[in-house]
Formats: C-alpha cells, structure tokens, sequence
C-alpha cells in the first residue's frame, strides 16, 4: 500500500511539473520612440511593434496616455502566439513643446501592464 501511495505522489508530482500553463507574453521591440526635433504640424504618427511571445492568445484590453494631445490606437483583434502587432501612437504637433508622454498598455500577458514613452521636441519652422 504505501508503495503505491508513492508511485501515485511522485506520478502527480511529474505531471504537474510537465503542465504548462498557457499565458500570454507581449514583447515590445522598444519601448521608446524618440521623435527627434520635428516641425510644428509634422507627421505625428509612430507605431510601436511587439510580438507575443507567450503560448496563448495576447488581448490587448486597453491602452491610454497621459494627455489628449496623444491618441493611441490598440489591435482589436488577438494576437496569436509567434504573431506580432502594432500600437499607434498619434502626437498633436501643433503644439510646440517637448514632447514626454507615457502610453499605458493593459493586457492579459504575464506583465499586463507596459509603459511605453514617447520623447522629443515640436519646434517652430525658421522663417526667412
């Protein structure tokens, strides 16, 4: 009896080692965008590319910023494992300033939120 006890504890014991769970894993290429020195009512669009690393579909749920001056637009649609995606950031630059904000991703990933920054600086076009 207690031989079987233990065949049956160690046999538990390997299949719970073995059973992965599955979870999602996002992985930015980077984690910041520096816009350089722009002109004031340049292209404010960039994107930020990750992949899901994990074994189990990404779902991004939300994605804010610090300012309405930055507009981030999430993936509707599940990123399957291997699959990579895109968060695009617009910036409002007719408004001239640096630009130092944080766009807050929130996920089902095994981090499930990510702070993502954007820098630089909107300057006035020189005048003749």
């Amino acid at each position: 009896m207690k031989n079987l006890i233990a065949i049956l504890f160690v046999g538990m014991l390997s299949v719970s080692a073995f059973a992965q769970e599955k979870v999602a894993k996002i992985e930015f290429k980077t984690d910041v965008i520096d816009y350089g020195t722009i002109l004031k009512g340049a292209d404010g669009v960039r994107v930020f590319e990750f992949t899901n690393t994990g074994n189990a579909p990404l779902i991004i749920t939300k994605v804010s910023s610090t300012c309405g001056c930055t507009i981030p637009k999430k993936p509707e649609a599940p990123i399957l494992p291997g699959d990579k995606g895109e968060i695009q950031v617009k910036y409002n630059t007719q408004i001239v300033d640096p630009i130092r904000k944080t766009i807050t991703v929130m996920s089902n990933a095994d981090t499930p939120i990510v702070a993502l920054k954007i820098k630089g600086e909107v300057v006035e076009p020189k005048t003749k």
